[in-house]
């Protein structure tokens, strides 16, 4: 069996998926993608593929090795994101090939069921007591939140507050039994972030997100020391080796993208990295069905895992929705907040592509926002 064609598809709402095909047939899918840099990514799986067409798929560590070191310049979101969606793609032809779902030949699970969040409020959290009031309706036992819009160089004394009562309403509605995230998203600097954390530590948040930028790491372990509140971090961290420091600085909980960190392979290996430090897995996925599908089969089958992001009615999915390349809906639905263990070989997922390819005619340009404070310098988004 061979690889005898890969091809790449640019889907709403800002997608990017991957097919790869066997010359007998076997067809597996994946999700490369850096969020507003989609077309790059596509152009980083075209070069790619030069080497994996005429390969054995089943070979996935020794793709992984050349297609990450093979090349002397290494390392970046889009070339590590390129891989990802090209990994997923032969997990999926795997699995295929031998009848099994993917947590199978990683050892097998360890769950029979994956705890999932929903998101709530968007970039600039408004009316979140309905939102959340929705997703318990629903049966989800937690929610994740951005804690603030565009936030000055120095949090004032009324973002601050903002932000605690808009952790505050999200407690009241969840009450002592349900969880609550809230994403900092690199818009605060270390200063805001440790007084912020301090007022909601009483609120008792499952995790902070990014409490700082990934490129501010070194002031993690500071941050750590000072903070009672669980902090996270992960998502624009590509390797085990850009993990290290963090895990290093004490984070609780690690969050690698399946779509950005290497894929299947690598972020089995950042969970494992993880455990040793007592860390937990949540792995970032405000993507589509075949990145979340990926990150299933990861968790079903990681000792360490917390907790699952999913996309499902995300401020983000304005045209296209989680269920809207798929053919069946049934691995993607949530009761009492969990997604349950299958038994489908591969990802699990049948991808519908003749929806796909009809999305890729149209495509996307969808690229994030940029902000400006008041005075018309750049700020973080």
């Amino acid at each position: 069996m061979k690889i005898a064609r890969i091809e790449t598809f640019l889907v709403p709402p800002r997608w990017l998926f991957c097919r790869v095909e066997t010359d007998d047939g076997v067809v597996g899918w994946g999700e490369p993608v850096v969020e507003g840099r989609a077309e790059v990514v596509s152009s980083a799986v075209e070069v790619l593929s030069e080497y994996l067409v005429g390969q054995d798929p089943l070979r996935i560590q020794d793709h992984w090795q050349v297609l990450t070191k093979g090349g002397f310049y290494r390392g970046g979101p889009v070339l590590s994101s390129a891989v990802a969606g090209l990994d997923q793609a032969l997990w999926d032809i795997v699995g295929k090939t031998y009848g099994a779902p993917v947590h199978a030949l990683l050892g097998g699970p360890v769950r029979d069921s994956v705890r999932v969040y929903a998101w709530v409020g968007g970039d600039e959290p408004a009316q979140l007591t309905e939102q959340i009031t929705e997703q318990v309706e629903a049966g989800f036992t937690a929610v994740k939140m951005n804690a603030a819009g565009p936030t000055s160089p120095v949090a004032t004394a009324a973002e601050t507050a903002a932000v605690v009562a808009r952790v505050a309403a999200a407690r009241d509605v969840l009450g002592p039994d349900r969880d609550v995230a809230v994403d900092f998203h690199g818009r605060f600097g270390a200063a805001s972030a440790r007084r912020v954390l301090a007022e909601l530590a009483p609120l008792h948040p499952m995790f902070v997100e990014e409490p700082v930028l990934p490129e501010q790491s070194h002031l993690l372990p500071g941050l750590v020391a000072a903070s009672p509140v669980p902090l996270a971090t992960g998502e624009r961290l590509f390797s085990r080796a850009e993990f290290l420091p963090v895990l290093n600085a004490g984070i609780a909980v690690a969050q690698p993208d399946l779509s950005h960190a290497g894929g299947i392979s690598e972020v089995t290996r950042i969970a494992s990295l993880a455990e040793t430090y007592g860390a937990l897995l949540a792995p970032h996925c405000p993507l589509g069905p075949i990145a979340l599908a990926a990150s299933l089969q990861v968790a079903f089958a990681t000792p360490n895992f917390l907790i699952q992001e999913q996309s499902r009615g995300i401020h983000y999915n304005k045209d296209a929705d989680l269920l809207s390349y798929v053919v069946d809906p049934e691995p993607f639905r949530f009761t009492a907040g969990q997604a349950h263990r299958g038994d489908a070989p591969g990802l699990g997922i049948t991808v519908d592509e003749n929806a796909v390819r009809a999305a890729d005619r149209t495509g996307h340009a969808w690229r994030n926002p940029v902000w400006r404070h008041a005075d018309g310098s750049f700020t973080e988004w």
